[in-house]
């Protein structure tokens, strides 16, 4: 008897990625086989990103898609909270569930695809299915978000924050090294809020017991013996307490804090947490860990931004001089309490600003990677091609930041560590050669 095909479509953010693999493990944990294309599947699940209009549309697309060339379609996701949209511009949709609704989801399944096989007799990994590169992975440690930023419906479509016991996230954490993960990138929408919904909730893991708070995770993931990266940490005061175990290293020295903005009158607008003094804090972190990698991304053209205010983010982009930066002009989301505030930035001067944002932080990155030259590092080997390699330092998160070129590769494999000399440098990326035993 065959097995009954489902083909997947995923969109949007990293922990919407991990949804993804969510249902992709439930799907071949009951049978069903997960297919390529949409001609050869049986039913189609697109899970949707809907955070700002660029996403939404490239959802509605991706629907569309789906029913013209398939015509079996369940929609899933953030834009799933926007059912009647989706109902009004594409009626025959089998089935609408929002983000992290994994039980909802296999309930439609169930219905318009019902399962022909007994699960007992299915080999699934126990690490499940990764849509990652079998050597790193994403570890997702909570769900939602207890802030209220005006620019951002997080909240209203992912809940509050809902934080997993620390036992239950070094299990998944360890059985993804035992199947052979080489890096956990640690995301969540706030990761250094990590536990306090549950009161830093005590738990075991090992026959030691640790609290369910972001020191502890460290701590604990730090003794996995292999890379960890922490990605959307919000700068509360207790992130310096990990600076001291990226400097010994047992977490990668790398740090993604999105700041937003500088000027306390945006950031204010904005309602961002955690917003003082982050320029000496900087400073303070690179005292105690010098090779720290920070990663940042910013808004331009927020309602309300003067002149004064874009020098403001200049002179502290100029100041902290970050290593990874990405920057985005502020554009209305619907249901974000942004939309109501005065003084809404003309969209060419937003692309005015961007354009000299992205100048300056471009010739700093590029003053970054120059200094790296003569240089040996580590690095994790992502691909190979027929003249060079692929890789990744501790300074380079996958998708999102740079690469590390090895040229005239021989005898590497993907997903080894090896040394390398780093012998040049584009603005964004480093040139090496392998670095002799």
């Amino acid at each position: 008897m065959s097995s009954l095909k489902i083909g997947f479509v995923s969109l949007g953010c990293p922990k919407a990625l991990v949804d993804s693999e969510r249902i992709l493990t439930q799907c071949r944990v009951e049978g069903y086989q997960i297919v390529p294309s949409y001609h050869n599947a049986d039913l189609v699940i697109v899970n949707t990103c809907g955070f700002i209009d660029s996403a939404v549309e490239e959802s509605f697309d991706a629907i569309g898609e789906a029913l013209t060339e398939n015509g079996k379609v369940l929609v899933t996701g953030c834009l799933g909270v926007k059912k009647d949209e989706i109902l009004e511009k594409y009626p025959n949709v089998l089935g609408i569930t929002g983000p992290q609704a994994y039980e909802s989801v296999m309930e439609a399944v169930h219905e318009h695809l019902p399962p022909k096989h007994d699960p007992h007799l299915d080999l699934i990994p126990s690490q499940g299915i990764k849509l990652t590169p079998r050597h790193y992975a994403y570890l997702k440690i909570s769900e939602g978000c207890n802030h209220k930023c005006t620019f951002c419906i997080i909240p209203s479509m992912r809940g509050k924050l809902d934080s997993r016991l620390i036992g239950d996230v070094m299990r998944e954490a360890q059985r993804l090294k035992m199947a052979g993960v080489k890096e956990l990138l640690v995301i969540s929408q706030d990761t250094s809020a990590y536990g306090v919904d549950i009161k830093y909730q005590s738990d075991t893991w090992q026959k030691r017991e640790y609290r369910s708070k972001f020191y502890d995770l460290c701590a604990a993931l730090g003794e996995l013996g292999i890379w960890v990266r922490l990605h959307y940490v919000y700068p509360y005061p207790h992130v310096d307490e990990v600076i001291h175990m990226m400097a010994e290293g047992k977490i990668l020295p790398y740090l993604d804090i999105p700041f937003q903005h500088a000027s306390p009158k945006i950031l204010k607008l904005m309602k961002r947490p955690g917003a003082e003094n982050n320029l000496e804090r900087i400073q303070a972190w690179r005292a105690i860990c010098p090779e720290l990698t920070i990663r940042s991304t910013f808004i331009v053209g927020f309602p309300g931004e003067t002149d004064a205010d874009f020098e403001e983010l200049l002179d502290f982009l100029r100041a902290a001089q970050l290593d990874r930066v990405g920057c985005f002009t502020y554009s209305p989301v619907e249901g974000a309490k942004a939309n109501d505030l005065p003084d809404p930035v003309p969209d060419e001067i937003k692309e005015e600003r961007l354009a000299r944002f992205m100048a300056v932080q471009a010739e700093i990155s590029a003053q970054k990677l120059q200094q790296k030259i003569g240089q040996r590092m580590t690095v994790l080997i992502d691909e190979l091609r027929e003249d060079h390699a692929i890789a990744r330092s501790s300074a380079d998160a996958p998708e999102i930041d740079g690469v590390v070129f090895i040229e005239h590769p021989q005898d590497l494999r993907v997903g080894q560590f090896v040394e390398v000399n780093i012998v040049d440098a584009t603005e964004h990326d480093s040139i090496a050669e392998a670095a002799a035993e």
